[in-house]
């Protein structure tokens, strides 16, 4: 990201849930409250923006739904935009109920963008503190658009504007309420392809230096695959050309043996591996429309020693 400019892909992840909320069926992860943070510009302006790249997406589609705006616009969320941010949130909110049972009692959302999960989880708001850190200038950006659609910040949620990407310090989540001696669950979804492999592995060590065993992070990651693989209709190559063109490239992919030593070097163990098959079987088994699991996206569950 650019200094002082706020993330695009955050903007269009929310995009993506907001438009499977609305118009797809059967729900994999249903984010109705995703509509309420995009304005019906913004909503206008990226659809039209998708609707006019179609031939950078796949040119036989373009011939094929010639004028036809909503089935382009249909088939570039399904194929392009929508499944990983769809399962990947579908599979960490489910774990994290279950480690809210199992006694988490403070949840960190790395990379938050235009996350909903304490509006869509109020009734949680005495069981867990939620901190949310991002770039300040998408933070800002968020804050403006909660103004607007008449959301109540509760007192449960805390905003951390911070770029972690850069340096990590919980001074800034102390001050807000954190506390170390608390079990704790971290998200860093559609976060490690943007930094390198050294900031991601100096990062995990900083988040669990000084938590207690059991605290937990989910997080997916781009393997070895990642600037090899075209994928379905291309859709691989399109997700590394079009994060370029936004101002914020991919730079990591790993094997997973990479990503067990870079765990257990922060003390971390692997409880639960996805890969591409094991997410296509779990969340898009049987579907009758064109979403299904990219080709390189894996996700983890590990648990701190």
């Amino acid at each position: 990201m650019k200094k002082d400019e706020s993330s695009i892909t955050s903007l269009i992840s929310a995009f993506g849930r907001a438009y499977h909320s609305q118009y797809d069926e059967p729900k994999i992860f249903d984010d109705n409250l995703a509509k309420s943070l995009i304005s019906q510009q913004e909503f206008a302006d990226i659809k039209n923006s998708f609707i006019q790249g179609i031939q950078f997406f796949n040119k036989a589609i373009a011939e094929k739904y010639e004028g036809d705006d909503e089935e382009i616009l249909r088939w570039i969320t399904q194929v392009q935009l929508s499944p990983t941010p769809l399962a990947r949130a579908a599979y960490c909110e489910r774990v994290l109920h279950h480690e809210i049972r199992l006694g988490t009692e403070q949840y960190v959302i790395l990379g938050a963008g235009l996350d909903t999960f304490c509006f869509r989880n109020l009734e949680l708001k005495d069981k867990i503190d939620i901190f949310e850190i991002d770039h300040p200038a998408t933070q800002k950006l968020k804050k403006e658009k909660l103004d607007k659609a008449g959301f109540h910040i509760p007192d449960h949620l805390h905003f951390i504007p911070l770029d972690f990407a850069k340096s990590f310090s919980y001074q800034e989540l102390a001050d807000k309420g954190f506390h170390f001696n608390k079990k704790t669950f971290f998200s860093f979804l559609g976060v490690s392809y943007y930094l390198t492999k050294e900031e991601t592995e100096k990062l995990l060590g900083e988040l669990m230096a000084d938590l207690p065993s059991g605290s937990s992070i989910v997080f997916d990651y781009a393997d070895e695959n990642l600037f090899k693989e075209k994928g379905f209709f291309n859709r691989v190559e399109n997700m590394v050309k079009m994060a370029a063109a936004g101002g914020e490239p991919m730079k990591s992919c790993y094997s997973y043996q990479k990503i067990q030593h870079m765990l257990q070097q922060s003390g971390l163990l692997v409880y639960e591996h996805l890969s591409p098959s094991d997410i296509q079987g779990r969340y898009f088994k049987n579907r009758k429309d064109d979403l299904s699991a990219f080709e390189t996206i894996h996700y983890i569950l590990a648990v701190k020693k």
